[in-house]
C-alpha cells in the first residue's frame, strides 16, 4: 500500500522557515496543546472541519445531510462535534456557500515530492529548501522518513520545525536526516512548561541534548508568551540552560494573534484571546540578556 500522510497545508515559497527561498509542508498531528498556538488545525491527527459563519446562510444543508449527525445549528451558528465526525467531507462537498471547509487531507509521498519539486531551481538559486513544520512531522515517522530521503535524493536542504516532544530513539532515528532542525524551546521548568502546553519539557531537553552532542545544525527558537516564559527573569533562566547544554543560535518568536479566527472557526476555546501582542522593539532588553551569555540572539 503507498504510504500516505494528513498534511493540511503546502506553503510556497516561505522565507522564514529556514535559509532561502522555501517550501513548507505541514503536518497535522502534535503531541502538545500550546495555549497560544498559531495552528490549532495542526494539533488533531485526523482531518478536521472548520465552519466561517460570515459565508453560511443557515440553509441547514450541511446539518439535514449528515449521516453522522455530528453537524448541529445553534445560536445561528453551525457546531460540528469532533468525536462523532469521521471526515467523510459530505458537508464540504454540498455547503452551497463554501461556509465549511476541511482541514487535512491524506496525501501520497509522490504528491508532496510533486509539489515540493516544482521549485527546485528558486531552491538552488536562493539556498533555500523544503521545511516540514505542523503539528509536527516526527509524529508520522515512516511517511516523514520516506519523503526526506527522497528530497535528499535531489540534493534538496530539508529544515524542520520541532517540538522536540518525541520518543528519545525514534528523534535519534529522524534527527540526523535533516539539514536543520528548527528546535522550540518553551520554558525551562518542567511545571511551567505543563501549564503552557499540556507536557513537561524533561523529553525535549533530552533530546535537545542529543542533538547537539552529536553536532546537528540547530537553530532554537523561543516564542515568547505574555505572562508564561516573557519576563526578564524568563530570560535568564532561559539563557542559563540553552548556554549549560551548549547551544549557540537562538530566534525569539514574539507573541502574536495571527491565528485568533481559526480557534472559532474550529469551536474551540482560544484562552489568549484577549492578550496584546508583543513587538521586537519592546523585548530588546530580554534579547540582550542572551546576548550577554554569549549567544547569537536575533528575531
Amino acid at each position: 500500500m503507498e504510504n500516505k500522510g494528513i498534511i493540511f497545508n503546502i506553503q510556497k515559497f516561505s522565507i522564514h522557515d529556514g535559509p532561502g527561498i522555501r517550501t513548507t509542508v505541514f503536518f497535522k498531528g502534535c503531541p502538545l496543546k500550546c495555549k497560544w498556538c498559531s495552528n490549532p488545525e495542526s494539533q488533531l491527527n485526523n482531518i478536521e472541519i472548520h465552519f466561517d459563519e460570515s459565508k453560511c446562510s443557515k440553509c441547514k444543508t450541511c446539518v439535514s445531510n449528515c449521516n453522522q449527525n455530528a453537524l448541529s445549528l445553534s445560536d445561528n451558528k453551525i457546531t460540528i462535534d469532533n468525536k462523532k465526525c469521521i471526515g467523510c467531507l459530505k458537508c464540504v462537498s454540498i455547503c452551497p456557500n463554501k461556509a465549511i471547509e476541511n482541514e487535512g487531507n491524506y496525501k501520497e509521498i509522490k504528491e508532496v515530492i510533486y509539489e515540493c519539486l516544482k521549485d527546485k531551481d528558486f531552491y538552488e538559486e536562493s539556498n533555500g529548501g523544503v521545511t516540514i513544520s505542523g503539528g509536527e512531522g516526527m509524529c508520522q515517522p515512516d511517511f516523514l522518513k520516506e519523503l526526506v530521503l527522497y528530497l535528499k535524493k535531489e540534493n534538496i536542504h530539508i529544515a524542520i520545525e520541532t517540538t522536540g516532544y518525541i520518543e528519545h530513539n525514534l528523534f535519534k532515528e529522524l534527527a540526523i536526516l535533516f539539514d536543520l532542525l528548527l528546535f522550540d524551546v518553551k520554558h525551562y521548568d518542567r511545571n511551567k512548561h505543563f501549564e503552557g502546553t499540556g507536557v513537561y519539557n524533561d523529553l525535549i531537553i533530552k533530546n535537545l541534548k542529543w542533538a547537539i552532542e552529536h553536532k546537528i545544525n540547530i537553530l532554537i527558537r523561543i516564542p515568547v508568551i505574555p505572562e508564561f516564559n516573557s519576563s526578564l527573569e524568563d530570560a535568564y533562566q532561559l539563557s542559563d540552560l540553552l548556554k549549560s547544554i551548549g547551544v549557540k543560535n537562538v530566534q525569539l518568536l514574539p507573541f502574536h494573534q495571527f491565528g485568533e479566527k481559526k480557534y472559532d472557526m474550529l469551536n474551540k476555546t482560544y484562552e489568549l484571546k484577549d492578550i496584546k501582542p508583543l513587538r521586537p522593539e519592546t523585548l530588546e532588553n530580554y534579547k540582550n540578556i542572551f546576548i550577554d551569555k554569549g549567544l547569537n540572539c536575533f528575531f
